[in-house]
């Protein structure tokens, strides 16, 4: 990796943490930190948020150093709005703590910020990111921060004065209404609460709820609220000593948490902003933003089911995070794993640029070791057609793929033709699958002229060379023979257009449609003697 760390930027980024982690904290482990709050499925944009300092930490630790990937779970936050396709019922729980709304119907796991943290989770070991996991519900009603609120409810005035200089509107709120932590009704869980008095000395705070409950409470003994957002991200910083924190674009805008927290964490908290990197958004092909408010996006396990991990890790780490990029859950999968093995092979062959070979070694494994990877890794498009063609018969695949590639087992194509199969029954639109002939297209064979009947031969008679290379030869080259062309001829215009008309019409005798799979690899998996009797050999 020596020669590649001023060529990617997340060893420009681990060289600038390493330097201000020391300056901050000689000789302790560097803190990198993300956030994410399981209030409804946690998307692959959601994913750039553990990505970026993933890839950083990892590099921190390659070189030798202890560095620690802090990931808090914000379960302690209120419960906002009820997503699409859950029961309306669930809106009775709006301003609860995630932890304390009940989980979907059907969810075998404790709350609802458990049932979305779940998969994520298992996301992440997949993955191979290796983070230390903290629930914020835990570290709340703990009393771990209990300094920190005091702190901050003792300097309200301060904080107030900062967020004032970011408004836009004064609304005529005196200073004094100001108050930096929001407690959860102890009778109805919600945080519909208003605090009424509080007294210094004492800590004792007054607070009523809409539900019409209200009580008084010692803060300094209080574990049942939390500090609200652009307080308690900085006093997390602070408390934390993180060093490395990325943040989403709507964080960077004037007054947001991030703004506001750079003042916040010193003058109140006695701690220093993290370098951070915005990062822009994570698109999926043919959708719009993604937004789990909405209920239904893709996630991190949505596009593992459809890609080697390598590959997810490939597309986060080969972009800096201020490039926005898109994930293919459509056709473009097959594009995208066409350069993964380019990559590979340029790797392979020692051709690859120092960038290049940085984001491959990043995704292909972790300081603590390689990924799985497919032994045999037979081209994802290939793999596609044949699981579309054979409908996903193991023994039609399998000898579809001795023939092409040498595979004797399955086993030597997975994880990715497993990936592939997924991908076909999910996300392969049915007007685009490929359903061979049972019998002859008599009508069209009739209709034929001469030159047409004369390529169906000599396909017919050129399919003694069984192999995925003499059949690419066969289809491109009958054409070639007809023009009375040699076989190496370089194409021009109208030789392409003679191959063309020629692989129409082999589509519309083998599926009925004028366009398919790869035609060598249809033909393989169709098989010499079927192809020979549907076009009329």
């Amino acid at each position: 990796m020596a020669e590649s760390a001023e060529a990617d930027w997340v060893s420009r980024f681990a060289d600038e943490v390493i330097s201000e982690a020391e300056r901050r904290a000689p000789g302790k482990p560097i803190v990198c930190a993300s956030g994410l709050s399981p209030s409804g499925p946690i998307h692959l944009g959601n994913l750039r948020e553990v990505m970026t300092p993933h890839l950083v930490a990892d590099e921190i630790r390659r070189r030798g150093l202890e560095c620690v990937h802090l990931l808090s779970w914000d379960d302690y936050d209120r419960f906002r709005r009820v997503p699409a396709g859950i029961a309306p019922a669930w809106a009775e729980h709006i301003g609860k703590p995630l932890t304390s709304v009940p989980a979907p119907p059907g969810s075998p796991h404790a709350n609802w910020a458990e049932h979305f943290k779940a998969p994520m989770v298992a996301a992440l070991a997949e993955l191979g990111v290796d983070y230390r996991g903290i629930s914020q519900s835990e570290q709340y009603t703990s009393g771990a921060y209990r300094e920190q609120i005091l702190l901050a409810v003792r300097e309200r005035s301060r904080i107030d004065a900062i967020l004032a200089a970011y408004r836009t509107k004064d609304g005529g709120r005196e200073v004094e209404d100001y108050f930096p932590y929001k407690p959860y009704c102890e009778l109805c869980e919600r945080d519909l609460t208003k605090v009424t008095a509080y007294d210094d000395e004492t800590t004792e705070l007054a607070y009523t709820c809409e539900c019409g409950f209200g009580e008084t409470v010692r803060l300094a003994e209080h574990d049942r609220g939390k500090l609200v957002w652009k307080v308690d991200w900085p006093m997390r910083w602070a408390y934390e000593g993180v060093v490395f924190e990325p943040s989403g674009v709507d964080h960077h805008s004037p007054g947001s948490a991030w703004i506001v927290g750079g003042s916040i964490v010193g003058e109140v908290f006695g701690g220093e902003q993290p370098i951070g990197p915005m990062y822009a958004f994570v698109g999926i092909t043919g959708m719009a933003k993604m937004s789990s408010s909405k209920g239904d996006v893709p996630t991190p396990a949505d596009a593992l089911a459809i890609m080697e991990a390598p590959v997810l890790r490939w597309l986060y780490a080969r972009r800096k995070p201020a490039q926005s990029f898109k994930i293919a859950f459509d056709q473009e999968i097959q594009r995208l794993y066409d350069e993964w093995d380019a990559l590979a092979r340029k790797v392979a062959a020692g051709q690859a640029q120092p960038a290049e070979l940085a984001a491959h070694g990043r995704a292909v494994g972790t300081a603590a070791g390689p990924l799985p990877v497919t032994p045999s890794p037979v081209p994802y498009r290939t793999l596609a057609s044949i699981l579309d063609i054979t409908t996903g018969h193991d023994e039609q695949a399998l000898r579809i793929l001795r023939d092409l590639d040498a595979v004797d087992d399955l086993g030597q194509a997975r994880p990715r033709l497993d990936r592939a199969r997924r991908w076909v029954a999910d996300h392969l639109p049915a007007d685009q699958r490929t359903r061979v002939r049972e019998t002859p297209d008599h009508a069209l064979l009739d209709s034929l002229g001469q030159t047409e009947r004369e390529s169906l031969r000599l396909l017919a008679e050129g399919l003694d060379d069984w192999t995925l290379d003499g059949l690419t030869a066969l289809v491109y080259g009958v054409p070639k023979l007809q023009a009375g062309l040699d076989a190496d001829a370089k194409p021009t215009p109208e030789l392409k257009a003679a191959q063309r008309a020629f692989f129409v019409l082999l589509y519309r005798l083998l599926v009925g449609r004028d366009t398919g799979p790869r035609l060598p690899t249809l033909l393989m998996a169709v098989g010499a003697d079927r192809v020979r009797k549907l076009v009329g050999g």
